[in-house]
């Protein structure tokens, strides 16, 4: 039975949300959220643990963690002319972007698209309109977002750029002309620009409206959780309004500093990862029984043609492999997984075990 103080405490639509789950990866040869799967090298990991003596533990951290930010603004290319926004992960930038707009907002953003966004717009009771892709190649839908964008003037627009989960770069010319009519902030995550050679940094100065955000996770920082916001100092001076005090942590902002300074190992892994990408991407478009698409992040979203997508991922996971089930999202995504890219030997165990589960049904 039903507690009445939950029904009568809690929002409608809080009721009526599921909670972000996490797949439990112990055991399993783990290519299902999107991780760089390679560990520091032990020089590099001695220097660190070096370096982490001098956090004081007993004081906050510096609140603008200015050092962090630096370091930030260097290995991204953003002119000090603009203003800089980190969060506990991208996900807390996204909160804190939409804790910031009016009531009645609406947030908009292409479907399928990271899931956050409407996550985080529902749980604020903000008005949430997901816009569909093409269906073939999960292009943007250019008429129907600028129909969209006239009807519903909404105050926040994200593109994911690639988007997660189909691996794509958006046309870029679409993109700006999406900004060109856009009423309120358009938000460009650019959280695998590690794996894709575009990036919309270099439009901040054409476009006031426009924010770029990133994310140090995919680069092989994901434990430490920190992202980052770019854009016009007057909208971030809002946006540090509603940002939580000390929000990132001494330990991240020492450690992020630090692999930001040293950073050619990360870059050297990165290059890896994305010949991987190439060598998996080749072998699976040698399979009949799948569709797959190509990618500008660290992953490949596959549709099976012949045999349903659950059963496939049932079988993967009884053979030692974890990626990601999409099917369950439907529409476009029916049928559809996506796997990371992992090791050379993580990659290869993958591929075997696909052919095995399309070819033998468990």
């Amino acid at each position: 039975m039903p507690n009445p103080t939950v029904t009568a405490l809690f929002r409608p639509e809080i009721l009526a949300m599921s909670a972000y789950h996490v797949a439990d990866a112990e055991n399993f040869i783990k290519l299902d959220a999107m991780e760089n799967p390679y560990g520091w090298p032990a020089d590099i990991q001695q220097a660190w643990l070096e370096h982490l003596k001098d956090c004081p533990m007993n004081r906050y951290p510096d609140p603008e963690a200015k050092s962090l930010a630096a370091a930030l603004r260097s290995s991204n290319n953003i002119p000090e002319e603009y203003g800089l926004l980190l969060g506990n992960g991208s996900d807390e930038i996204i909160q804190i972007l939409q804790m910031a707009l009016s009531g009645d907002a609406t947030v908009m953003a292409p479907e399928p698209g990271f899931v956050m966004y409407k996550q985080i717009a529902l749980s604020l009771g903000l008005h949430y309109q997901g816009v569909p892709l093409q269906a073939d190649g999960f292009d943007l839908d250019l008429p129907a977002m600028l129909a969209a964008i006239h009807s519903s003037q909404p105050s926040l627009i994200f593109l994911a750029y690639p988007n997660n989960p189909t691996g794509n770069l958006f046309d870029a010319q679409a993109i700006k002309e999406i900004l060109a009519v856009a009423p309120g902030l358009v938000v460009v995550d650019e959280a695998y620009a590690p794996f894709a050679d575009a990036s919309f940094i270099g439009e901040l100065p054409n476009y006031p409206n426009l924010l770029v955000m990133r994310t140090v996770s995919k680069l092989g920082l994901a434990g430490l959780r920190l992202g980052f916001l770019a854009g016009d100092n007057a909208i971030l001076e809002q946006l540090h309004k509603v940002r939580l005090p000390y929000n990132i942590n001494c330990l991240t902002q020492i450690t992020a500093n630090f692999a930001l300074t040293h950073q050619d190992f990360l870059l050297e892994q990165t290059r890896s990862i994305c010949q991987q990408r190439s060598e998996v991407l080749a072998e699976l478009q040698t399979m009949a029984d799948i569709k797959s698409y190509p990618s500008a992040a660290n992953f490949i979203l596959i549709k099976t043609l012949t045999r349903s997508a659950d059963e496939v991922f049932v079988s993967l996971k009884k053979q030692g492999v974890l990626i990601k089930n999409l099917s369950p999202q439907g529409g476009v995504l029916h049928n559809c997984l996506r796997v990371t890219i992992g090791k050379q030997e993580e990659n290869r165990a993958f591929l075997a075990a696909l052919q095995n589960a399309l070819r033998n049904p468990q």
